[in-house]
């Protein structure tokens, strides 16, 4: 069993960090391009807080959808939902499931993952990293 998962590992590696940044950079087209129209982002503003997140989210998470730079990309995402847990969700209360920072929580420990993981076989940087 163990020989039959582990040889999927690096794609799997690959498509996690494409969702990864796919949930991230929703968060970021919410926010900025009121795409899809979300009344919880609805009065966001490019230069307040969370449009300043929204805009790392939108152009991080792009990076992070193509695998261009996931090392560096992916560290400062972790450290943007470790601040967004801390700002906005733990204040509220010291349980995630009652403050509703669970997934601030569950994407800033995926993002350390890839961090120190890279992007993976499918991605731009091993396709450059192949070029040279």
């Amino acid at each position: 069993m163990e020989q039959m998962f582990s040889r999927y590992q690096p794609v799997a590696l690959s498509l996690f960090r494409f969702i990864t940044g796919l949930v991230l950079f929703q968060y970021g087209c919410a926010k900025i391009l009121k795409i899809p129209a979300e009344s919880m982002f609805s009065k966001v503003e490019i230069t307040s807080l969370y449009g300043a997140a929204g805009c790392i989210e939108l152009v991080l998470g792009a990076l992070l959808i193509l695998g261009l730079f996931t090392r560096p990309v992916a560290f400062i995402f972790s450290g943007e939902m470790a601040f967004a847990y801390f700002i906005s969700h733990a204040p509220k209360s010291f349980f995630p499931v009652v403050n509703g920072g669970s997934l601030a929580i569950a994407l800033c420990f995926a993002c350390l993952y890839l961090a120190t993981s890279g992007g993976g076989p499918i991605s731009l940087d091993a396709m450059l990293r192949k070029k040279t």
